[in-house]
């Protein structure tokens, strides 16, 4: 929808793609610590993990959109509108851009980074850490609550997603070996 010039639904697409990207990302570097599996792994799996599911994001962000679209279509009348691609491209992008972050301590001896590997984890727990909040922040650039509240409340369910994705690597580790 738009007001003002500002379309709502792209809004909702990048806060949707990036919160998802963040939380996503991590739970596979999560799941992958809490297994004690080594960085490889860790950057196979939340690579491919990233951009299939930041794929299958737009995807259904796009037929999300083109259904309710088409749905209105059909009960009001009229033409569907062009351009519904954007919120699948607006998804994907902000995915990618913001679940590269909880990746970038395992990708850093690749650019020439020295960190230990014993602070990898400790270090994308940090970086998504500040990516949840920084995006929940970013949320009161247009709606009117106070721009803590929203970092904290993007932080606290991501934070719940992240710890599970660490519990269950673990347990399952521990249930295989």
């Amino acid at each position: 929808m738009r007001k003002n010039g500002f379309n709502s639904g792209l809004f909702k697409s990048a806060v949707f793609g990036a919160n998802d990207g963040i939380i996503t990302t991590f739970a596979v570097v999560a799941g992958v610590a809490g297994a004690g599996l080594g960085a490889e792994i860790v950057l196979i799996l939340g690579i491919a993990n990233m951009v299939a599911d930041g794929i299958s994001m737009a995807v259904g962000d796009f037929l999300g959109e083109r259904s309710e679209k088409k749905y209105d279509q059909q009960r009001l009348g009229g033409a569907i509108p062009g351009g519904l691609w954007k919120t699948g491209l607006v998804t994907f992008l902000a995915f990618v851009g913001a679940g590269t972050l909880p990746l970038l301590p395992y990708l850093a001896e690749y650019v020439g980074v020295p960190l230990r590997a014993e602070m990898r984890f400790t270090t994308s727990i940090l970086a998504t850490a500040g990516a949840l909040f920084l995006v929940g922040s970013l949320r009161s650039l247009l709606i009117k609550v106070p721009w803590w509240k929203n970092g904290l409340e993007m932080l606290a369910i991501g934070s719940v997603a992240a710890a599970a994705a660490y519990v269950l690597g673990s347990v399952i580790e521990r249930a295989l070996l």
